[in-house]
């Protein structure tokens, strides 16, 4: 069995890889895996490392029987009877995304989805959660400095660079650390305190996003002792939302977490009535459209309608969910323009950090703006998994083929046919 690393091509920016070349060399020389890997002008690693790991450089990858990539594939590219693993991003029934699993169906292949590589409690296994959030707080912290300097205040957080700017994250922890220092010399403007940073979730996403702010003189507070904070001159102030607090029961009954993960249309957002006294939302959550909006346009139509500014200046959407959970999220953005302004007033956006409304940042590849440190914790997650693919068997039914339980769970096509459990998408394909 062949496997192959694809060539990235949805964005320039994409430089990360499913497996590094110290693992890629493990599976050469101790398992005994061929592996083949594309020519891509842009990777975090260079062909020649992949090469001394005894990897064969190809510019295609018609021999591979399993194709490893990160993000979509364009379905002009797809291949016959090949098994892909990379984040599809159809388990919602993206519409945009339908078409690329049409054509997999079509060609009789085979489809895992990194993001359903789940254990029985239905923990992913294989993930680069933590980066977005690491990542996602480090280009909030750069936003907020941006937004607040375009309002004439001057602040700490103008030293922040964007999270692809650092050589690494070793870099990037160094130079936060150091502007810690200074706010807790020179502490912050009077006219943002208390500067309080919001975490919707925490989960992986959440964690990593916290790790960075931590890095800053921060307090921990909680929802309920939000509206009291008064704050000091030398502290931010940090709040972690768990799902009691972004929602309530139409009907006035208490809270139970299973009783909304089973019927969510019995419940109602909640979580604006924390919003105003944020100076930074980032939202961490995963959200489907079953679920209730944490902030919606109008909600935020009526926050910037009065004469006072609002505290809110940044939403970091490492969700990312196109009018989704945080709904002024319109579009997805790219690294290097990474941020735009939604002016509640009219619905218009406006890239950068000028404009009457909240700058929104809503980059959906936030972990490649870390590559080499995001690529080595992914293909360590993933490499156990890489020698059973090889040796399952593919001809026989997904049931029997020896493929272990968390890859079944994550195959959402298997030799062009949906799974049972995703039979769903069905819908999906036929409304597109």
């Amino acid at each position: 069995m062949i496997i192959g690393l694809r060539r990235e091509d949805k964005s320039r920016h994409e430089a990360r890889v499913p497996l590094v070349p110290v693992d890629v060399a493990r599976l050469i020389s101790t398992e005994r895996v061929g592996v083949l890997v594309q020519q891509s002008p842009q990777r975090c690693f260079q062909e020649r490392a992949f090469s001394q790991a005894g990897a064969q450089i190809v510019p295609q990858l018609t021999d591979a029987s399993i194709i490893l990539g990160i993000k979509e594939i364009p379905p002009t590219l797809l291949e016959p009877n090949k098994t892909y693993l990379f984040f599809s991003h159809t388990i919602k029934g993206q519409s945009y995304n339908m078409p690329m699993l049409r054509r997999i169906m079509e060609l009789g292949s085979t489809l895992i989805d990194y993001e359903r590589i789940v254990d029985e409690q239905n923990r992913r296994l294989v993930y680069f959660g933590n980066y977005a959030g690491l990542a996602g707080m480090i280009d909030a912290l750069w936003a907020l400095g941006r937004r607040l300097q375009e309002q004439g205040i001057p602040n700490p957080f103008l030293y922040v660079r964007r999270a692809l700017e650092y050589t690494d994250l070793a870099h990037a922890k160094a130079e936060l650390a150091r502007i810690g220092e200074r706010i807790r010399r020179d502490g912050l403007p009077p006219s943002i305190q208390p500067l309080i940073v919001g975490f919707a979730g925490y989960g992986h996403v959440s964690q990593g996003a916290q790790e960075i702010l931590d890095l800053l003189p921060v307090e921990t507070i909680s929802p309920d002792t939000l509206a009291q904070c008064t704050g000091n001159d030398r502290t931010l102030y940090k709040v972690v939302f768990q799902e009691q607090h972004m929602v309530q029961r139409r009907d006035g009954r208490p809270f139970v977490l299973q009783d909304y993960y089973d019927h969510p249309e019995l419940y109602e957002s909640r979580f604006f009535d924390y919003v105003p006294q944020l100076a930074v939302l980032m939202n961490c959550i995963y959200w489907a459209p079953k679920y209730p909006r944490l902030v919606t346009v109008e909600q935020l139509r009526k926050l910037f309608s009065t004469p006072q500014l609002p505290r809110l200046r940044v939403i970091g959407d490492i969700t990312c969910d196109i009018e989704g959970s945080i709904q002024c999220t319109v579009k997805a953005t790219e690294p290097d323009n990474p941020v735009y302004v939604y002016e509640p007033s009219s619905g218009r956006i406006r890239d950068g950090v000028v404009g009457e409304g909240p700058v929104v940042l809503a980059v959906d590849i936030l972990p490649c703006e870390l590559p080499v440190d995001s690529s080595t914790y992914f293909s360590r997650t993933l490499y156990p998994f890489i020698l059973p693919l090889a040796r399952t068997q593919w001809q026989l039914p997904l049931t029997e083929s020896r493929l272990p339980p968390e890859l079944q769970r994550a195959t959402i096509v298997y030799h062009g046919q949906l799974t049972p459990p995703y039979e769903y998408l069905h819908s999906h394909l036929q409304a597109v």
